[in-house]
């Protein structure tokens, strides 16, 4: 396997597919962008030390991020070198363990994503399982036994050079605050073989759900099960419980799980609601949850923030990006009366970027004028005593920079985007559209 792994070819592809994905360098300070660079000059050399299993991996770089729920999550960032041999041993193992894993299972896995997983999780409550077992797992990544890990991956990869190496990486130490720290627990987040190990731990347990006969969705460490009955779901929830804490050793956030009705349930920032329509019972339809849509608008106010330095094309510009990829996301829910809203409340925030960038009271005016305002009026709005957000909402803003001005512009309101985008998609009638 080990010869696979450093065939020229295969480095190559992993050297390139590293460069494409950017991202931080690790503690040896090189860049991504000299990776290609490296492998030219030093091939022979690399591939030979892994082959002798003279290769030792660097320590990873700790970087917290912060996450939603407004902790920090620690990331490990490994050198370029690490990453790129990472990409190479990926390449060849991917294949072995991808035929082998659940159909339920979405996360990190090619032809597979979110909405997929979205779609099965309201298929199941539309058929009638709507006592959904949600389990969430403490700190997943900072949990998983290497020793457990090791023997997993043992079954299928025989080659005791490409274990060596995948070892070294899961006892690199992790550098931070100028200090390291021993590792002999948990899966680095940020390295490009963690999503597979991860899925590898896991699959064990999809296999025992499935052994068990459970309606499962799993997305890495997300998943939930599906009941029939309050009962069923209880029994379920306890076996599941057990298997992760006596076989795979990860314990639950007992907080953060429990039993849920779909109303209160949400998965991949997805909630669901009931369909009230004449002759549907039961049937639930997808909306976007609270923390997404908060998510949003912090994102469209920073583009719209007034003392941001761009130009008004750069802010339509850098607004499309922001829209197109949130509504990418969250296609499929029923969000057509929230993006209105939200586009009243983003037309305004324009308008006050527009009014503040005018400055002087004397160009005021004559703006208001080329907009259409009469000249007495154009004099009194320019020297109006309210302030800059205010003004944005009222008349002397609306009546003269209109939705059909900023659209002439470029700027292209939330709902036409999202009909845009929805009726692009061939629709699944797993989602419901009311």
């Amino acid at each position: 396997m080990i010869e696979k792994i450093l065939q020229p070819a295969n480095l190559s592809m992993a050297c390139r597919e590293v460069v494409r994905n950017k991202g931080a360098g690790g503690v040896d300070g090189m860049k991504v962008s000299e990776l290609e660079a490296y492998l030219h000059e030093h091939r022979s050399t690399l591939t030979e030390q892994v082959r002798t299993r003279n290769y030792h991996a660097q320590p990873i770089r700790g970087k917290e991020i912060p996450k939603g729920s407004g902790k920090m999550r620690l990331l490990g960032i490994p050198t370029a070198i690490d990453r790129m041999l990472q990409q190479a041993v990926l390449r060849v193992i991917m294949p072995r363990y991808e035929q082998a894993f659940s159909t339920y299972s979405y996360g990190f896995r090619p032809l597979r994503n979110t909405q997929q997983a979205v779609s099965k999780s309201l298929h199941y409550i539309n058929s009638g399982y709507q006592h959904i077992v949600e389990i969430d797992l403490k700190q997943f990544f900072d949990m998983v036994d290497h020793v457990l890990l090791l023997q997993l991956l043992y079954r299928k990869i025989k080659c005791k050079t490409t274990m060596c190496l995948i070892r070294r990486w899961l006892r690199a130490p992790l550098e931070k605050d100028g200090k390291l720290i021993k590792r002999r627990i948990g899966v680095p987040q940020g390295s490009p073989i963690s999503p597979l190990l991860s899925n590898i731990m896991l699959h064990e347990l999809d296999t025992e759900m499935e052994r068990l006969g459970l309606r499962f969705v799993r997305y890495a460490d997300d998943f939930s099960i599906y009941c029939k009955t309050k009962s069923e779901a209880k029994r379920a929830g306890n076996q599941v419980y057990i298997y992760l804490r006596d076989k795979l050793k990860l314990p639950i956030n007992r907080d953060k799980s429990g039993i849920r009705r779909p109303i209160h349930f949400q998965i991949l920032g997805y909630g669901f609601v009931a369909i009230y329509q004449k002759g549907v019972k039961g049937k639930y339809q997808l909306v976007v949850n609270r923390k997404r849509w908060k998510s949003l608008k912090a994102k469209l106010k920073e583009v719209t923030r007034k003392t941001t330095p761009m130009s008004f094309d750069e802010r339509i510009k850098k607004l499309h990006e922001i829209q197109r990829g949130w509504l990418n996301a969250f296609k499929y829910a029923n969000i057509k009366g929230k993006l209105t809203e939200l586009d009243g409340w983003l037309r305004n925030r324009l308008r006050y970027c527009i009014w503040h960038h005018w400055k002087k009271l004397e160009r005021k005016r004559k703006n208001l004028i080329r907009l259409g305002v009469p000249p007495r009026d154009a004099y009194a709005w320019s020297r109006s005593r309210m302030g800059g957000w205010a003004i944005a909402q009222s008349p002397i803003l609306g009546t003269t920079i209109t939705k059909a001005r900023l659209i002439k512009r470029g700027y292209i309101p939330l709902a036409t985007m999202f009909k845009t985008i929805s009726k692009n998609t061939e629709m699944n009638q797993l989602f419901p559209m009311v």
